[in-house]
């Protein structure tokens, strides 16, 4: 079932959360089915994640330009929406402020190179070229990491958009 459709009763909700995945919905739709689910005061929670940080600056930089340029690319273009933090994207509720978030995890290299392998705009890379960019990035990436089974913490900032209807 679609969020634009849910199969909800009227006013029958007290919170509608979206994770990353506004960037994907006919928003108009969306919001006209959130005012219809939720009860008066019920609370709407959106957030995105964009790209994680590790606090090593050879590492985040190479990170980062593999996203930019190398698969950057091949990112749809409503990927445009997380990486500015949700920021332009149009929330008519009144706004409730949230803390600063950040998700965290322990990842050995190996893990990040299963993380990156899921990056849509990395499929999209190997099915336009017929190169897959992730092995000569992972090569390169290698070094700056160290030991491949030496777990880094990685953290992703979340934006988050929380709002009351009325």
């Amino acid at each position: 079932m679609p969020a634009e459709r849910a199969a909800l009763q009227s006013e029958s909700m007290a919170l509608v959360t979206v994770a990353q995945a506004l960037h994907w919905i006919d928003r108009s739709a969306f919001y006209g089915e959130v005012r219809r689910v939720l009860v008066a005061g019920g609370v709407i929670a959106v957030w995105s994640y964009g790209l994680g940080q590790f606090g090593d600056p050879a590492i985040d930089g190479a990170i980062a330009e593999f996203y930019a340029t190398t698969v950057g690319p091949y990112w749809p273009p409503e990927r445009a929406a997380v990486d500015e933090g949700y920021a332009r994207i149009e929330f008519p509720f009144r706004e409730v402020p949230a803390p600063p978030v950040a998700m965290e995890a322990r990842w050995t290299f190996e893990q990040l190179a299963g993380y990156l392998s899921t990056w849509s705009a990395v499929r999209r890379a190997r099915t336009a070229t017929g190169v897959d960019p992730l092995p000569e990035f992972l090569a390169r990436l290698a070094p700056m990491w160290g030991r491949s089974s030496s777990p880094r913490t990685i953290a992703w900032p979340l934006a988050i958009c929380v709002g009351r209807v009325e």
